[in-house]
């Protein structure tokens, strides 16, 4: 064996064993932290429920044992629960698709020439700003109190975080990336599919994890305030509240956050899948 061949295997053995380290200490601030605060959490309700509090008055925050056998272990409330939870997913998710659509069209028309986002974009910020509750009654007025207009909610509590990063992240291009396509005789088409949208697939997807949780809030307020048809989360956490039945109303305040959650994670997972392998920021 040759002196190269045994300082290279030297070289190598230390650095299997920190990229080992790396892993460990990535598992730990990944998981390990998240369920440290989320003990100091628990450990601060339970505190509050059992001495800041006065025995009568415990059911304004039930410690975490009874939320989860009232709502979960018990069939009927689980039931109910897992039931208004799956409506309000569907709600969200449609919402949310339809959202991925017409903001990606409307910051490719407003990407494309300099005036069109002048002219559009500040009717973007507009639906951002104006308060969603009172867009509401609008919505049911004039779409009914079902299905159409829950979504309708959705759509505007989650288009905006997929028009502003996807128009960001299209008009990120390096400039002699478009020069090298323009030299190339490149049509617009061509431009778009194979350079500025995989180049604005980062930003796209930090778009996407911030409206997938604002459209499951707005799916959770169209349940709120329009109460036609089955009931999802929304209306069940209202029933709960008016008839102070606070463990179960916990319960259902849980389930909707482990919706938005699982929605979040989702498309974290999916952003490192497509760009993790090439973008820094998949690997956030």
């Amino acid at each position: 064996m040759s002196t190269e061949t045994v300082g290279a295997s030297a070289l190598a053995r230390p650095a299997g064993k920190t990229t080992r380290k790396n892993r460990k200490g990535s598992y730990l601030a990944d998981f390990g932290l998240p369920l440290l605060v989320l003990a100091l959490i628990i450990g601060f309700a339970y505190f509050v429920t059992y001495v800041v509090l006065a025995e009568d008055r415990r059911f304004l925050l039930p410690p975490l044992h009874e939320v989860i056998q009232v709502s979960f272990l018990d069939a009927d409330n689980r039931n109910q629960i897992l039931e208004a939870l799956w409506r309000t997913t569907v709600i969200a998710m449609v919402g949310l698709a339809i959202s991925v659509l017409l903001g990606t069209v409307f910051a490719v028309v407003m990407a494309s020439a300099r005036w069109l986002e002048r002219s559009l974009f500040p009717y973007a910020v507009v639906l951002q700003a104006i308060p969603i509750l009172a867009l509401v009654p609008l919505m049911g007025f004039w779409f009914g109190f079902g299905f159409t207009a829950r979504v309708i909610v959705c759509v505007i509590c989650s288009i905006f975080p997929i028009i502003a990063n996807t128009l960001f992240g299209l008009q990120s291009v390096e400039p002699g990336h478009r020069d090298l396509f323009r030299l190339r005789g490149a049509k617009p088409g061509t431009v778009l599919t194979k350079l500025l949208i995989p180049a604005a697939l980062p930003s796209v997807f930090t778009g996407l994890r911030i409206s997938a949780g604002a459209s499951v809030i707005g799916a959770i307020v169209g349940d709120t305030y329009f109460r036609q048809g089955d009931p999802g989360i929304g209306i069940l956490i209202d029933l709960f509240r008016s008839r102070l039945q606070s463990e179960q109303l916990f319960g259902a305040i849980i389930a909707s956050s482990l919706l938005g959650i699982v929605v979040f994670a989702f498309f974290t997972w999916l952003s490192r899948r497509l760009v993790g392998h090439w973008h820094a920021s998949g690997r956030l």
